[in-house]
């Protein structure tokens, strides 16, 4: 498991660190299967690490509350488990072949074994989720809808008149930030806090995930696979908009014509998608996305100021510089 956190409370971090050793542990246990083969499907990405990153928001949450209330282990990994799903789902839209620096689903057995698999950790989820009461249940139902909603928009494309740049992170709202959203509000809720601090974490998951997918999106551009666990410019390959090469097809410069050939369509040629990435690694656009990604984690700092002065508000304003300069 990746490391994506440091607390200047040592106390602090060794607490946060054992709770996510149990929802590790736990997050093993909800994906046995009395079915061997469906056991090693479904942990193949447990196994594979990760950030943690939805799990870690939960816990954070939660210390705004009751932090020792029986609901909130079960509630990260319900989250965890949810984001999990939607990864075999992507791989498999997207044809990739690496995920978290291992072989994915799909290429290491194939397409059915993936999405089944996904289909099992979402059941999996709602059981645990049947536990944490019925706001719990319709609070993810909706959290599912906008994350399909948000696939969907994404796979569409904007309507006609729509403008490009406002679709896309509309897309990245849905698609990814209503997931950390949810992490922050069930964090909350399922703790104790008043309403207005569930409010106030909620908006803050949803800012500080947007901004996560902005910069997930710019380290597909920039890394390397051994830096990422990814094959980099997957997004380019498969055609997937990404603000940055949304800002460089605005820019309809003579010196820009070949990007933006390229960036009109999927690019399965590895000659021209090599072209594609060194052209958009080097192009300003690249920059503005970065700019964007730190306006949205700026202002889920800003969303932070209400809260108390504790150790968990502190580590979620480092966060904040985190998903900004992360390289994988």
């Amino acid at each position: 498991m990746n490391r994506i956190f440091h607390a200047s409370d040592p106390v602090f971090e060794a607490h946060i660190s054992s709770e996510l050793a149990l929802v590790e542990k736990a997050l093993l246990e909800s994906t046995r299967s009395e079915y061997p083969f469906v056991s090693e499907t479904s942990r193949h990405l447990v196994v594979a690490g990760g950030k943690r990153f939805r799990p870690l928001l939960v816990l954070l949450a939660a210390e705004f509350g009751d932090p020792k209330s029986p609901e909130v282990i079960p509630a990260a990994v319900v989250v965890e488990l949810t984001h999990l799903a939607t990864l075999y789902h992507d791989d498999v839209m997207d044809e990739a072949t690496m995920r978290r620096g291992a072989t994915s689903a799909n290429a290491r057995w194939d397409n059915t074994v993936a999405i089944l698999t996904g289909d099992f950790l979402f059941a999996r989820a709602s059981q645990i989720l049947a536990g944490l009461g019925p706001d719990a249940v319709r609070i993810q139902a909706e959290t599912f809808e906008r994350l399909c909603t948000g696939q969907i928009k994404e796979t569409v494309g904007p309507l006609d008149g729509e403008d490009p740049v406002k679709h896309h992170l509309s897309v990245l709202s849905e698609k990814t930030g209503s997931l950390i959203a949810t992490s922050g509000r069930f964090g909350a809720m399922l703790s104790g806090c008043n309403p207005e601090v569930v409010d106030t974490l909620t908006k803050f998951g949803e800012q500080i995930g947007v901004a996560f997918q902005l910069a997930d999106d710019i380290v597909d551009i920039t890394s390397i696979s051994e830096q990422s666990g990814k094959i980099p410019g997957t997004d380019l390959r498969e055609g997937i908009p990404t603000l940055a090469g949304l800002i460089a097809l605005t820019q309809a410069h003579p010196e820009n014509a070949q990007l933006r050939e390229l960036l009109s369509r999927p690019l399965p040629d590895p000659a021209e998608h090599a072209v594609a990435l060194e052209l958009l690694r080097t192009h300003s656009s690249l920059n503005e996305a970065r700019l964007e990604a730190c306006r949205w984690a700026d202002e889920a700092r800003r969303t932070l100021e209400p809260l108390p002065e504790i150790a968990a508000k502190e580590t979620l304003i480092a966060l904040c510089d985190y998903v900004v300069t992360r390289t994988g």
